[in-house]
């Protein structure tokens, strides 16, 4: 099921094109698909009681190895992924895909899955409540290296992605019939309640692990289970 969304969002997005200020636009679920795979085929199976939703792949995360909030040294040590990582068909010159050899670590991965592995011990633990997915799988990018995110996009360019997106975010909790949709930031919340709000269950949001983030820089694993626990969702944090 899993693996025919994919299919059929990159075939949504496949081709969409994008002028200045964007200059280069990476898919991950093209060139990183054995790791995506990978992580759907182990973690991906079944119910789920929650399912979290992210923007959009950050440039040392999922960009580099295909996994949602994709820090390296968690997806490859703690979730036990490895796979051989392909390269975008133009890359930017800074923004090189190196896959699991990036040197760089992608902060807001690294808060997100270190806080998982703190609260649940084993990946097996996690994913047998929680599936963590992004909303956009594309990075875009300008001729600076800076990422512009799916938001900021022309109207005329972004109506096309989220239309690709929010039939992908619809038949991805339809697969995982979860209790709780969670946006990670204020954009993800926004997107799930406007395309599963009407389904027989609760959305909700959580802060953003992003180092742009100041009070997610003084501490972010507590203010994740103090959000999840307004919910409702009990994490033992």
């Amino acid at each position: 099921m899993l693996s025919q969304i994919t299919d059929d969002l990159v075939s949504d997005l496949s081709d969409l094109s994008f002028g200045p200020p964007v200059s280069h636009v990476y898919n991950p679920l093209v060139y990183a698909r054995a790791a995506w795979d990978q992580y759907c085929e182990r973690f991906g199976r079944g119910r789920r009681e929650v399912v979290l939703i992210g923007m959009n792949p950050g440039p040392f995360g999922m960009a580099q190895v295909g996994v949602p909030f994709g820090e390296i040294e968690h997806v490859a040590g703690w979730l036990g992924i490895r796979a051989t990582i392909r390269r975008p068909p133009v890359e930017h010159p800074g923004r090189p895909v190196l896959g699991f050899d990036c040197p760089r670590s992608e902060v807001s991965g690294r808060r997100l899955w270190g806080w998982a592995r703190e609260r649940f011990g084993t990946p097996e633990a996690f994913f047998s409540r929680f599936f963590v997915a992004n909303y956009c799988p594309l990075v875009f990018m300008e001729a600076s290296g800076r990422n512009r995110v799916p938001e900021k996009l022309p109207s005329a360019e972004r109506d096309p992605v989220f239309t690709a997106c929010d039939r992908a975010l619809r038949r991805t909790v339809r697969h995982f019939r979860p209790r709780w949709v969670v946006g990670v930031g204020k954009f993800a919340e926004r997107r799930a309640r406007a395309v599963v709000g009407d389904l027989d269950l609760r959305v909700g949001g959580v802060p953003h692990p992003s180092p742009a983030s100041p009070l997610a820089n003084r501490g972010w694993a507590p203010l994740m289970d103090a959000a999840l626990g307004r919910l409702g969702i009990e994490t033992g944090g």
